[in-house]
């Protein structure tokens, strides 16, 4: 009898963990404005609180070159460079800089409303140690910063 239960704990926390896990890890948040203005207030934003914004992907354009049709999607690369330093001059903690810089994306979903989502580094700082979570747990309010008077409470 103890086994069953051990084995139904262990199942059911799987199963808790793939089905709502993959959802905690983004952050989705419905734009006060439409797509342009969403998308000028993210970039303006991100200036005026000491960010830089190394690069904007125009995931439609790119997609209609290749023959698709999607609705508005732009993701921007954006970061602080002083959090950045604190990774990227450290040997230890290069490694994850495979999810840097920071990405925010704004969509339009057919219901015409603008969306915004991002990662939710908060969250995914738990996962992580040492000067890796401080910097992620920073990061992560530094975004939210930059998005707070442009997303619906």
């Amino acid at each position: 009898m103890f086994l069953i239960g051990l084995l139904s704990g262990i199942l059911l926390t799987i199963l808790a963990a793939v089905l709502v896990l993959p959802k905690m890890l983004f952050i989705e948040s419905e734009s006060k404005y439409n797509f342009e203005e969403t998308a000028s207030l993210i970039s303006s934003g991100t200036t005026e609180n000491g960010w830089a914004m190394p690069h904007q992907y125009d995931l439609q354009a790119t997609l209609k070159k290749h023959g698709f049709e999607v609705r508005p999607v732009t993701v921007f690369s954006v970061c602080s460079p002083v959090l950045a330093n604190q990774i990227l001059g450290s040997n230890d903690d290069q490694v994850v800089s495979a999810m840097m810089p920071c990405r925010i994306s704004i969509y339009q979903k057919t219901d015409g409303k603008t969306y915004i989502s991002r990662m939710n580094a908060g969250l995914f700082s738990k996962l992580m140690g040492g000067k890796t979570k401080k910097v992620m747990t920073e990061a992560g309010a530094g975004s939210e910063q930059i998005l707070k008077q442009i997303i619906v409470n």
